[in-house]
């Protein structure tokens, strides 16, 4: 791959900038090992110093948190299968990540942080691992990394790609980078037509991208879900019951207040609250306590109680088990401007969802599932509580607008077998 002489000088001033900033990054670490211990462990890996003998030369795809674990999980798998006697490298970003990756996989795969994007790490990354192909989750992009990738002639597929316009203007700030970056990409396998456009403007060419659809409408459903489901309900009692799921510290008063106008109309609602990120946990333990409500969570109690008002899913990896078992569902990062999070998953159970208006991470899943009825987006906090009381009360409607969404998901899927044959025409 060559560069030119702005590009060279662009990517040495980066790569200067990485080395001095090397320091926050030990304060990073701290500071978040506060809340979430796990920060503290497995230092070594972030600067890509590793114990472990190498592997042989591996397939490698990299996914930055537990949504995108999830989401690649059907494509892991298909791998494994087709080459199953190459090994597989997992690189994630964050604890939960590998925590994630840990549950779902075991001893079947290996899993490293990825390492920070010095010239240095990024070297000793690759040339520990020898990947064959490297495979990158939605929308990570690293200039080092790339361009290394790059000089080495590795196959590099950005697969379920997507860029929301934020993302993209963000990116557009360091366009020199991000000429580099792409320069060094083999194909853009992208989630729309919208998504592909943004990375043609950060840079790759028409023949370097296609649209391949969104892998996540193509995860499978444990077949025993739904029996599990009305087990615990059975449990529960016959009563209302919505979840809060991955909200994110300013949608807690909101969650709050919306369950307090919801019990003056149905007394017996109870309230699955299942927080973004685990140094959440305490916090909105002890927010539900000063409501003087009934609160059990699943480390200590394993289930609501019959007279629980909230409940609250202090772990990881469970979240699907808890949607089935609700009527409706609101899904957090969308009040506070994160940009949304996963539709499919409560889609796909046909249970409807509202959301708040930042979904700019999931617009198409937004709109397509806006269209048929099974997401209620809304415009102020305050309509939560009549949005979710809308589907409580009609049970009839919301078995209706669950129903629409679950359908839609059948139709679009198709994504894996698209992403496989590219990945298999990479690796003749």
């Amino acid at each position: 791959m060559s560069l030119t002489l702005l590009q060279r000088i662009s990517l040495a001033a980066y790569s200067l900038m990485m080395y001095a900033l090397t320091p926050l990054t030990f304060i990073h670490l701290v500071s978040r090992g506060f809340s979430q211990r796990e920060y503290f462990k497995r230092w070594s890996e972030r600067f890509a110093m590793y114990r472990a003998p190498a592997s042989a030369p591996c397939l490698w795809l990299h996914a930055v948190s537990v949504g995108e674990v999830n989401a690649i999980t059907p494509l892991l798998q298909s791998l494994r299968e087709h080459y199953p006697d190459t090994p597989l490298l997992i690189t994630t970003t964050t604890p939960t990540g590998s925590a994630r990756v840990k549950a779902l996989f075991g001893d079947q795969v290996q899993h490293v942080y990825l390492p920070y994007d010095t010239p240095g790490a990024v070297n000793y990354f690759l040339n520990y691992f020898q990947p064959k192909i490297a495979i990158i989750m939605e929308t990570e992009i690293w200039p080092n990394l790339f361009a290394e990738v790059g000089k080495r002639h590795i196959p590099l597929l950005i697969v379920n790609a997507r860029l929301s316009e934020r993302s993209m203007r963000g990116y557009r700030v360091i366009a020199c980078l991000m000429r580099i970056a792409m320069k060094s990409v083999t194909q853009v396998a992208a989630q729309s037509l919208a998504d592909l456009q943004r990375y043609q403007k950060l840079g790759i060419k028409p023949n370097q991208g296609q649209v391949t659809g969104n892998l996540k409408f193509d995860v499978a459903l444990p077949v025993q879900l739904s029996e599990q489901a009305k087990q615990w309900r059975a449990v529960w009692g016959s009563r209302p019951v919505w979840i809060a799921a991955s909200t994110h510290p300013e949608e807690e008063a909101i969650v709050i207040a919306a369950h307090k106008k919801i019990r003056e109309q149905n007394p017996n609602a109870l309230l699955l609250w299942a927080p973004r990120h685990p140094e959440r946990f305490d916090s909105v333990m002890q927010q539900v306590n000063e409501q003087h409500w009934r609160v059990t969570n699943r480390v200590v109690h394993q289930q609501p109680n019959p007279d629980s008002d909230v409940f609250i899913v202090n772990t990881l990896g469970e979240l699907l088990a808890f949607y089935a078992c609700a009527d409706v569902a609101f899904v957090g990062g969308s009040f506070q401007a994160i940009g949304g999070h996963n539709l499919l998953e409560p889609a796909s159970l046909a249970v409807p969802s509202v959301v708040g208006p930042h979904t700019f991470n999931f617009v198409d899943i937004t709109r397509l599932l806006v269209e048929v009825g099974a997401v209620k987006q809304l415009e102020r906090r305050d309509d939560l509580a009549s949005a979710i009381l809308h589907f409580l009360d009609d049970k009839k409607l919301a078995q209706q607008c669950g129903e629409a969404g679950r359908k839609r998901i059948e139709h679009e899927r198709g994504a894996l077998s698209r992403t496989l044959k590219l990945i298999e025409h990479h690796l003749k």
